[in-house]
C-alpha cells in the first residue's frame, strides 16, 4: 500500500511489517513501479517456491559416510543431525538423508537392497570434465570404487562411483551449447 501524507513532501511505503521511507523526489510512479516490484520480490518464493529434494540413503557406519562426503566437499545441516542420520547438503534445493540401516527400515517395510544390486543412480552435474574427474578422484581417495571407465559420448560426459556402501553416484558433464 501506498500511503501519502496530506502535504505530499514524504511518502511512506508499507508491505508487510516492512515499512520504509522514500525521498520525497520520487514521483508516484516510481514509487508504484518499486512498491509493485519489491511486493514481487518478496513473495516469489510463496508463489513460485522450487521444489525440493530430499534422497534418503541407508549406511551402515554414518560417521564413516559422514567422513567420505566431506572429503568430497559436501558439508551437512547440524539441526538434521543425531546419531541415527545427518542431513548432507548438496544444494539449496537438494538434500541426502544418510540414515542409519535400523533408522531408514523404520520407513518402509522392504528390505534394504544390498549393495551388489543397484535399484538407482544417483546423476549429479558438474561445471566441467574436470570437475567430474576431480570429484570421483576424491571419491576414491576417500575410499570409493570405480564400477567402470568414465563414459565419453561428446557432448556428454559421465564418471560413476561407489560410496562406502555401494551406491552408485554418477557425475556428469553436459556440453551447454548441446542443451535446448
Amino acid at each position: 500500500m501506498i500511503y501519502l501524507r496530506s502535504d505530499m513532501s514524504e511518502l511512506q511505503l508499507s508491505l508487510e511489517k516492512d515499512c520504509r521511507k522514500l525521498p520525497p523526489k520520487l514521483s508516484l510512479v516510481h514509487i508504484v513501479l518499486f512498491n509493485y516490484i519489491r511486493y514481487i520480490c518478496m513473495n516469489i518464493n510463496n508463489r513460485y517456491m522450487a521444489t525440493q529434494m530430499f534422497l534418503n540413503l541407508p549406511v551402515k557406519d554414518l560417521n564413516k559416510s559422514i567422513e567420505f562426503f566431506t572429503k568430497l566437499g559436501y558439508t551437512f545441516n547440524q539441526q538434521f543431525t543425531n546419531e541415527n542420520a545427518t542431513c548432507m547438503i548438496i544444494s539449496d534445493t537438494i538434500y541426502v538423508m544418510l540414515l542409519v540401516e535400523p533408522f531408514f527400515k523404520t520407513f518402509t517395510d522392504k528390505d534394504i537392497a544390498d549393495s551388489k544390486t543397484i535399484k538407482a543412480i544417483i546423476a549429479l552435474s558438474a561445471d566441467s570434465r574436470d570437475a567430474v574427474d576431480a570429484i570421483v578422484s576424491k571419491a576414491v581417495e576417500a575410499g570409493a570404487t570405480t564400477p567402470r571407465p568414465p563414459q565419453d559420448h561428446g557432448f556428454m560426459y559421465g564418471y560413476d562411483f561407489e560410496d562406502l556402501d555401494g551406491h552408485t553416484w554418477e557425475y556428469f558433464w553436459m556440453d551447454p551449447e548441446h542443451v535446448q
